[in-house]
């Protein structure tokens, strides 16, 4: 039986071993926020950058666990808190419109995924793997698509070409479509969408979002969290859909994958509340405030992982996948914008 003074061993030594690498991140942070304050730069975009140019840091044993900690949980914790700045009036301002052109990006990306794959010379699985991913939310949703497909010789091989090669491009995307976004669209507003339509992870949606304003940047996370929603009904989709078609036994190896994330239920309820309820101010400046710290050194945290040159290891033949069914995207919801009149 597990006691509480056991607890407490545990949980302090979980501490000892993520403060190395968080201490990193969150000095990151501090000197992106001093440049950004004292220069003019966008703090998202220098703690990515500075991050990235620190990235063998990560790779020391000490600071490893600490800079997964702040890429993955502080990220999430970040995007939570978000749901306390935005409230259900933000999304019927975004239209009925806004909400089908996403959820068609994301059906639309995967139906192009799995018919263009075959001329790539890759099968239905890496097909829905990698369109997946570029659809929903990145390395999460491959993960979670993995967890559901059979497994096959090559399969893990196929997870990390798709997780590494997804990364590498939403980063890309992140520093990339707020200046391409800028050129073309006519508010904040607008750009917001065209990003969180766009971009695969959560943590290069929210950096690009902020890069650009507040309001580009809730407007993204909030358009990111629709395609994120979007994950647990394509994951069983795929499960039913796929795997039968292939023809495999419903066997696989390795711990399922969460498919709801728990930070998407914390900002749908926290956002929930603040539709509801009058909220003094000073909770809500006291969670913006928290919110755009979390996500600074989430941020950081995902520069100092990013190795530019393991998109070599991606492979040339799927890295040109990845970038074909991102284009599309990017295309698909380009024109959709201008269809339903917002550009």
């Amino acid at each position: 039986m597990t006691t509480l003074a056991d607890r407490t061993r545990d949980a302090i030594a979980k501490l000892r071993s993520i403060a190395p690498g968080m201490v990193l991140a969150i000095t990151v942070a501090l000197a992106s926020l001093f440049i950004s304050e004292h220069y003019g730069a966008p703090a998202m975009l220098l703690a990515l950058l500075l991050g990235i140019a620190l990235n063998f840091l990560s790779e020391d044993i000490r600071c490893g666990p600490g800079v997964e900690f702040g890429a993955r949980t502080v990220l999430r914790f970040g995007v939570a808190l978000l749901g306390l700045r935005i409230s259900f009036d933000m999304a019927l301002e975004l239209g009925w419109p806004v909400v089908a052109l996403v959820v068609g990006g994301v059906v639309a990306t995967i139906g192009f995924g799995m018919a263009v794959a075959r001329l790539f010379g890759f099968g239905p699985r890496f097909a829905v793997l990698s369109s997946g991913s570029v659809a929903i939310c990145g390395a999460s949703a491959a993960l979670a698509i993995a967890a559901v497909l059979p497994q096959k010789k090559n399969a893990q091989d196929q997870l990390v070409f798709t997780v590494v090669g997804v990364t590498i491009l939403s980063t890309i995307a992140m520093i990339l479509y707020p200046i391409l976004g800028s050129l073309v669209a006519p508010t904040d507003t607008v750009i917001g969408i065209y990003l969180g339509a766009t971009i695969h992870d959560v943590a290069q949606v929210v950096g690009a979002g902020f890069s650009v304003s507040d309001t580009a940047g809730e407007t993204a996370t909030l358009v990111k969290l629709i395609r994120v929603a979007m994950l647990a009904p394509v994951v069983v989709s795929i499960a039913l859909i796929v795997r039968s078609r292939l023809g495999h036994s419903a066997e696989t190896s390795g711990e399922a994958q969460p498919v709801v994330p728990l930070f998407l239920i914390g900002f749908i309820v926290l956002a929930t509340l603040n539709s509801l309820v009058a909220l003094p101010e000073i909770v809500l400046s006291l969670a913006a405030d928290g919110s755009r710290t979390l996500l600074l050194i989430a941020i950081a945290a995902v520069g100092l992982k990013t190795v530019p040159k393991d998109l070599l290891k991606v492979g040339k033949t799927a890295a040109l996948l990845l970038v074909v069914e991102t284009v599309f995207l990017a295309t698909f919801t380009g024109v959709g914008l201008m269809v339903i009149g917002v550009i």
